[in-house]
């Protein structure tokens, strides 16, 4: 199948150099129709283009609502769907716009990849059970509007005059726990108040008979009014909605949706649950939130986003917590820590979990994989477009702008259009520069960017736009930190990896004009990039220490800061007794034994420093040593620690160390059991030592 890329000058406002742009594809110049006004007078250009059976790439996304519509009005179906992808702010309007078809070239051919495969879905019902927490007069007038339509229930956490009708149910105290999403939410509240409102039937003789006017419609007591007279229980008797010495305060109800009118959140998270609105006491705001409230009722899907590994999942083990990053990062609440029989995993709930990638950007072991879409894929939009961006005949190489397809992206067209209609004030973004929409700008990571370089790219700058949480922006700014370190350690240029950070189009253009064109670090790899984090992360230092101008050599590796997951392991041969736990504490097979002779062995490239080791060894023996070696040192067995095997002195099987039974000897010969000419029992196998309390039995072994 062919495919027929149509463009747009936009009224002319765009230079566009056809045969330049065909070059950088590979196709020939009259495959692509170059408009004037395609989505107006021309529009029957694209009406002749969808009676085909060519894949058709269109280079225009305003105007996507309207080529969507008018594909739909076709009386033959589209063979495939139609890719769109913006040339216009992200290189035709900017101030060097004629230098932008090797860009445009790129960019055209990231849109002509297939699509990625899809992914898992995750399920919401919701049957529009919505709960309303906040003031109540606020709360219930809300309730009103909305009980019509949905089934409401009200939580008073102040109070407020209740209605006359019972049309919905309503209670009042405080909120305890808030936890779940859409369609299984579960909230814990404190009743305090001695009048249940659940009892109440607003009869009105408790306000009635209350002395100090303690009581009014909205049927709570002010206790600081109250002189505890206990008319009002009087009153209730017959009801028996109101008990001053209640002891069960706590209360539990199951609910779809929350709408919460409180001053602030209940749930603090920066990226609160499906089905949970905190509007605040924003009229307007609260109004925006019902709007989308009525929207969700019913069954709704959405992306599984990751792919958990627990094999290679450093979490924990032997009881002991190694990396816990994946827990740390995530802002949802969506991962938490599991040990089973010493054991350590997480657990995702995928209902919780947003998107953002962040948890497999800190994973050193790539045990969580984001897959959407998956790194693989990701990494074949930049090989194509760093194959197509040279191809048209660039003189300088690309850098990369990794940004988020929500505020970032805005940002960036946003800028496009200033630098088109204030061409004295804005520059827009540089033709060398090619922006690249991810789901969020923290799901890529290290590997990904040192794996970019090494195909041709000159720079990787990461933009975040102000939405992201704390927890995310902090995450990818130690990632940069790491990459640089790498990069500058082999002698690399600074400012390879670079962070932005700008929450307008203004600081935009400021910053994305620190990115200056330059040549490439080295010449284009030629590796894939896998979905197994660690093979993308070996393959790019492999190839960017060949090209380096630092070597790191066998005797002096780049020393890398805290927290890398590169690195080995050093061993105090005098208190290491080889007793192996730490071989069993890790979790990548970086730490082996030998089954035939008392010998620790470590494979460097293995090792993702998460320092269960550390934490395992009874002797205290190891430490991390954050660093890169050679290729060739991380891929060699490397002995660390070794000794002669202890053999039993009865039967001469060996059944330990030498030291190790040195050890056991000084710590036991002092027990009764092992006194005096017991002791040689320490020096025997475990079957021999049986024997022998057996035929030479001492006063201690006799019960």
């Amino acid at each position: 199948m062919t495919k027929k890329t149509l463009v747009c000058s936009c009224n002319q406002t765009m230079p566009l150099d056809i045969v330049q742009i065909a070059k950088g594809l590979d196709v020939e110049a009259k495959t692509i129709r170059l408009n004037n006004a395609l989505c107006r007078q021309e529009i029957g250009t694209f009406i002749e283009a969808c009676q085909g059976s060519d894949e058709i790439v269109l280079a225009c996304t305003q105007e996507k609502r309207l080529f969507d519509e008018v594909a739909g009005e076709q009386e033959k179906a589209l063979v495939a769907p139609i890719k769109f992808v913006n040339i216009r702010e992200t290189g035709g309007w900017s101030a060097d716009a004629k230098q932008a078809m090797p860009k445009i070239s790129a960019l055209l051919a990231k849109a002509a990849l297939p699509d990625p495969d899809p992914v898992n879905t995750v399920s919401y019902q919701s049957g529009g059970r919505l709960l309303i927490i906040g003031p109540g007069d606020v709360a219930m007038d809300w309730a009103k509007r909305l009980s019509k339509d949905l089934s409401v229930g009200v939580l008073c956490t102040s109070s407020g005059v209740l209605p006359e009708a019972r049309d919905f149910p309503v209670y009042s105290g405080q909120v305890k726990s808030l936890k779940g999403y859409l369609g299984a939410f579960n909230i814990e509240w404190l009743q305090k108040n001695p009048i249940d409102l659940e009892l109440c039937t607003r009869c009105g003789a408790c306000v009635d008979a209350c002395p100090e006017g303690a009581i009014d419609l909205s049927y709570q007591i002010d206790l600081e009014k109250c002189k505890s007279h206990r008319s009002c229980v009087k009153s209730c008797s017959a009801i028996g909605a109101i008990n001053f010495s209640r002891t069960e305060e706590s209360r539990t109800e199951g609910w779809d949706l929350i709408l919460d009118l409180s001053k602030e959140p209940i749930l603090k998270m920066s990226q609160p649950p499906q089905g949970y609105f905190a509007p605040k006491s924003d009229p307007l705001e609260q109004a925006v939130a019902v709007t989308k409230i009525m929207g969700m009722v019913g069954e709704f899907e959405k992306p599984k986003f990751f792919a958990y590994n627990e094999k290679i999942c450093a979490h924990g083990r032997n009881g002991q917590v190694g990396c816990s990053a994946c827990v740390d990062v995530c802002s949802t609440a969506a991962i938490d820590s599991v040990f089973r029989d010493g054991k350590g995993t997480v657990s995702v709930n995928p209902n919780l979990c947003m998107g953002c990638g962040a948890c497999a950007t800190v994973c050193p072991s790539g045990a969580m994989r984001y897959n959407y879409p998956s790194v693989s894929y990701l990494g074949q939009q930049v090989r194509v477009m760093g194959k197509a961006y040279r191809a048209a005949g660039a003189k300088v190489a690309p850098s990369l702008l990794l940004h988020s397809d929500t505020k970032g992206q805005e940002l960036i067209q946003e800028l496009g259009r200033l630098a088109s209609t204030q061409k004295a004030k804005f520059k827009g973004v540089p033709a060398h520069v090619i922006p690249m929409g991810l789901h969020h700008s923290a799901s890529t990571g290290v590997e990904f960017w040192l794996a970019s370089l090494a195909h041709g790219f000159s720079q990787v700058a990461v933009l975040l736009s102000g939405e992201e949480a704390p927890e995310y922006q902090k995450a990818i700014s130690d990632q940069v930190k790491l990459a640089c370190s790498l990069t500058e350690g082999l002698g690399y240029a600074k400012d390879r990896i670079v962070l932005l950070q700008a929450d307008s189009s203004v600081a935009l253009e400021k910053d994305i004009s620190s990115l200056v064109a330059t040549d490439a670090l080295c010449p284009p790899a030629t590796f894939g990039f896998s979905n197994e984090k660690r093979e993308t992360l070996e393959a790019a230092l492999e190839h960017l220490m060949a090209h380096a101008s630092k070597k790191v050599t066998d005797t002096e590796p780049l020393i890398l800061g805290a927290g890398s997951p590169i690195g080995g392991i050093a061993v105090n041969q005098d208190a290491c007794t080889l007793c192996m736990s730490c071989v069993g504490a890790c979790p990548e097979s970086a730490l082996r034994d030998n089954e035939e002779a008392p010998q620790l062995s470590f494979i460097e490239r293995n090792c993702v420093q998460c320092g269960l080791c550390v934490k395992t060894c009874p002797e205290s023996a190891l430490s991390l040593l954050p660093r890169l070696q050679t290729t060739e040192i991380r891929k060699k067995t490397i002995v660390l620690n070794e000794t002669k095997p202890f053999h039993c002195i009865s039967c001469g099987k060996p059944f330990g160390t030498l030291k190790m039974v040195e050890l056991m000897v000084g710590k036991l010969s002092l027990h009764a059991a092992f006194s005096g000419a017991a002791t040689e029992r320490l020096k025997m196998c475990s079957d021999c030592r049986v024997v022998d309390m057996i035929n030479k039995p001492t006063d201690d072994d006799v019960v």
